[in-house]
């Protein structure tokens, strides 16, 4: 989608047909991508959720993208997916977080997380079906336990319970909740939004990512059917799984999109002006030596953000493959599958190192292309690195880093668990 980012084709090089599929997608969504970035200035101004982009994309097949051919969706490989999603987070960064519950879910499915039959789900996925999340809480509750209750009602279930950062689930059709069984079992209950009893709020008060519908849910006794609970056992699977490198890469999707966008938006900006410093040292600021200096650091800083995530998506494809593979075998947790897991887990939190350092600078430097011009509430430049600075906040990158040190110094299992609450000393 992008106009201002080029690439070098032998370095972007894929296999023949990954690339023509990325390619044909590429350009199958480009219009509605481009009708979702023409909002985005004032959608940000107005504060106005975008309800109608998400289903947008929905109808266009963009939230089936991973979704199998033969079930109705694209087809789509990892690398391809997060490709898309950067070219989504320039448009709007808010729109890649804010599915990130979606896809996630999405590739639970193709991975065999789930026990019975996936292609119902994937059924509706390939209709347009949208996921949320209701996850974290903000209890009292110890680090990975929940206060979100399940109990038996008959031959069906209840669930009750309040959660926080319910990130996309106010756009959703569906929200998978976690939550405990009486005796102490860790479950997941999907449930409509529409259900009896089901609250969600638009009442996230971040002053980035301020679109993405991260708002609180409240379960007030919801009867659930017992074909939507799935109970996981007496404690979270801490094993390794692609998936936390996956959420983790959404969210490294929507800041490197931002980044590109920040880098556009700065391109457009000095191409406009008319007037230059008497300190310059061109007729025009597109003109000017030093502002090309800074456009072209900026780019440069894009790129190798955006290739760090690429390449931890390449990594995430192998591991990804080698778990299905295990699932075809029955050889489930094979040796070759969790090294390849462990690798890509690795290179994904170098890539979160990476683009976080760089699309933080991009954001902030982009208003060395002119003076206080540039900090108009109208450009609404700002949002950016606003954006920016929320997302980099998740999954802090001081734990991140220490992880990784910890990994190369002393052998260290990385962590496949993120959770929040309280810590009894």
């Amino acid at each position: 989608m992008s106009t201002t980012t080029t690439t070098d084709p032998a370095l972007d090089a894929q296999p023949e047909w990954s690339t023509a599929t990325a390619d044909e997608l590429r350009a199958r969504f480009a219009p509605v991508l481009t009708e979702i970035a023409e909002g985005a200035l004032e959608r940000e101004r107005e504060r106005r959720l975008p309800f109608a982009e998400v289903r947008a994309l929905a109808d266009a097949g963009f939230t089936a993208v991973t979704v199998p051919r033969e079930l109705g969706g694209a087809g789509a490989d990892v690398e391809t997916l997060f490709r898309l999603l950067i070219d989504l987070g320039e448009a709007d960064s808010n729109l890649p977080q804010l599915l990130r519950a979606h896809f996630l879910f999405a590739n639970g499915l193709l991975l065999g997380d789930e026990e019975e039959d996936p292609a119902p789900w994937q059924r509706r996925l390939a209709q347009g079906d949208v996921f949320g999340n209701a996850s974290h809480e903000r209890s009292t509750a110890r680090v990975g336990d929940l206060a979100t209750t399940v109990v038996r009602d008959g031959e069906d279930y209840v669930i009750s319970g309040e959660k926080h950062y319910s990130t996309g689930s106010i756009f959703a059709d569906w929200i998978n909740v976690t939550a405990l069984t009486p005796e102490g079992q860790h479950a997941r209950v999907t449930v409509r939004v529409d259900d009896a009893g089901v609250e969600v709020r638009d009442d996230w008060d971040g002053f980035g990512q301020q679109l993405t519908g991260s708002g609180t849910t409240v379960l007030r006794d919801v009867h659930v059917p017992a074909s939507r609970v799935r109970i996981r056992g007496q404690s979270i699977d801490g094993r390794p799984t692609p998936q936390t490198a996956f959420l983790q890469l959404v969210l490294l999707s929507s800041l490197v999109g931002a980044g590109r966008a920040a880098l556009r938006d700065a391109i457009g900006f000095v191409r406009s002006r008319t007037r230059v410093y008497s300190q310059g040292s061109g007729t025009t600021a597109a003109s000017d030596p030093l502002v090309q200096s800074v456009v072209g650091r900026l780019s440069a800083k894009v790129a190798a953000a955006e290739d760090s995530v690429l390449a931890a998506a390449r990594a995430l494809g192998l591991a990804q493959d080698a778990v299905v593979q295990d699932h075809r075998d029955g050889t489930i947790g094979s040796e070759r599958a969790h090294a390849l897991i462990d690798a890509a887990e690795l290179r994904t939190v170098q890539a979160q190192l990476t683009a976080v350092d760089e699309i933080l600078e991009v954001t902030s430097r982009l208003f060395d292309v002119g003076g206080a011009s540039a900090t108009s509430r109208g450009r609404a430049l700002d949002r950016h690195w606003r954006n920016a600075r929320t997302l980099s906040s998740h999954n802090p990158a001081i734990y991140q880093e220490r992880a990784i040190g910890d990994r190369l110094l002393n052998d260290s299992e990385l962590l496949y668990f993120w959770s929040t609450g309280e810590k009894k000393s």
